[in-house]
């Protein structure tokens, strides 16, 4: 947290650089204005959130033009507070969005109208057509692009509903994807950006310690979900986006959601915790096995460790996504029978106020569309790979710094060999069990692990 004893997280720096990316991008666009209704655009460009409940309404919207500073229109009772603890909505850089006659200090001066402003969208529908919400949006953000000089420019704009759409349409402004310029802007992070998403990671390796300690037989996989839910909002998580808590049989194929499954002993276990800490996200994948771990499950971890960490090592600006994706499997070599169908097993995008930003790493996509590593991009990397007994599988995720020379890993929580959890409980007569063991008993025995050896996939 910010202190007055050390220079920490500096967020008047984090709103005024991040502004001043995005209007980068806008400048080098053809387009005149910006507008957005996804909430990680919005506090991208505006530094204002209401909390997590409303992300799905696209009811907020802002808007940033070439010759004015960013307006918000949101809930009455929003702006109002946005109003009175959002100062730096009331100021501006800009010329033509200065008060004429207000004294100023430097190159900062107070708006001529405040960027903090009521209005609403038409919350996907909710409100009837006839209503005019539509048409009263398009009206105010064709006066902005009038009062700016900008009403023969093109809009661009994130995500919309199409009532909006035609609505803007209707007042003569030339509708287009304005979703380009937000992406590039937030490609590469800035300092405290990467702080904010380093103190997202050191949360959920906590969350990972209490999840391992907790991990045994009989627990199901959403009380996994709530132990780490409780532990992030504990430390300070404003959201958590999600717990895939994925168990037993369940691991292969990968069905991407938790259940009320109950975990058994031997079985693997993976989760991946997505949770925002300021707004920046984590998406962070460990694997474990409950009790003790079979050869097969041993060896899926093993391969996907090596995958992982051929990956890391490629890392540095200059090198590609592609480059990055060559030292992955194809799709086939798993189990898959193009890309497409094994997209996001083996797996990289770039991680900021949503998890799924550029770059993007892909096998479907990366070779035909590199992108160029920068320094200062943080993205996850993530690696799959699914046991030769048909059932389990083993899923790691790493974080990424891009540093000058190279990379820093950013998810802490060990992981470079598999961990078994709860496996110290239990004891034979001939001294604590053997945590290298398959689940069916028989299995183990000599009759059958001559024959039968699974560590070869």
């Amino acid at each position: 947290m910010s202190v007055d004893w050390e220079a920490r997280i500096d967020f008047e720096r984090l709103r005024s650089e991040r502004l001043a990316k995005l209007r980068a991008q806008l400048e080098k666009s053809d387009m005149g204005a910006i507008l957005a209704f996804d909430f990680s655009n919005i506090r991208y460009m505006t530094a204002t959130h209401i909390g997590t409940w409303a992300m799905d309404k696209l009811i907020r919207f802002s808007l940033l033009t070439r010759n004015s500073d960013p307006i918000s229109w949101d809930f009455g009772s929003a702006a109002k507070h946005h109003e009175l603890y959002n100062p730096w909505l009331n100021q501006t850089s800009m010329e033509m969005d200065a008060h004429p006659h207000a004294p100023h200090h430097g190159a900062i001066k107070p708006r001529e109208e405040n960027g903090a402003r009521a209005g609403v969208s038409v919350l996907r529908g909710a409100f009837h057509p006839d209503a005019g919400i539509a048409e009263s949006l398009a009206k105010r953000i064709k006066r902005e692009l009038e009062k700016f000089g900008l009403a023969d420019e093109a809009l661009g704009v994130d995500v919309i509903e199409l009532p909006i759409m035609f609505a803007l349409q209707r007042e003569g402004i030339t509708v287009v994807d304005g979703q380009q310029v937000f992406m590039e802007a937030r490609r590469v992070k800035t300092s405290d950006e990467i702080g904010l998403l380093s103190q997202a990671a050191s949360m959920v390796d906590a969350a990972y310690e209490d999840l391992y300690e907790f991990l045994r037989p009989g627990v199901r996989e959403n009380e996994a979900v709530g132990l780490v839910a409780n532990k992030l909002y504990s430390l300070g998580s404003e959201y958590v986006e999600g717990v895939n808590a994925i168990s037993g049989e369940r691991c292969a194929p990968h069905p991407h959601v938790y259940s009320d499954r109950l975990i058994r002993p031997g079985d693997p276990a993976f989760f991946d915790i997505l949770h925002s800490f300021n707004g920046y996200r984590t998406c962070y994948y460990r694997t474990f096995s409950v009790g003790s771990a079979s050869r097969a499950q041993r060896d899926a971890y093993v391969r996907a460790r090596e995958y992982m960490d051929a990956a890391i090592a490629l890392v540095k600006p200059g090198v590609t996504t592609a480059d990055i994706v060559s030292v992955w499997p194809k799709a086939q070599e798993f189990g898959f029978p193009d890309e497409e169908a094994a997209f996001a097993l083996q797996y990289g995008h770039g991680v900021g106020l949503s998890i799924w930003e550029k770059p993007i790493f892909s096998r479907l996509v990366s070779f035909d569309h590199p992108e160029v590593i920068e320094e200062g991009m943080v993205f996850a990397l993530e690696t799959y790979w699914p046991a030769s007994d048909g059932w389990g599988a083993a899923r790691i995720e790493e974080e990424l710094v891009v540093t000058a020379d190279g990379c820093e890993v950013i998810t802490k929580f060990p992981a470079e060999n598999l961990m078994v959890a709860g496996g110290q409980r239990y004891f034979t007569v001939d001294g604590p069990m053997n945590l290298t063991r398959d689940s069916q008993s028989h299995l183990n025995s000599p009759l059958f692990t001559a024959n039968n050896d699974s560590s070869s996939i």
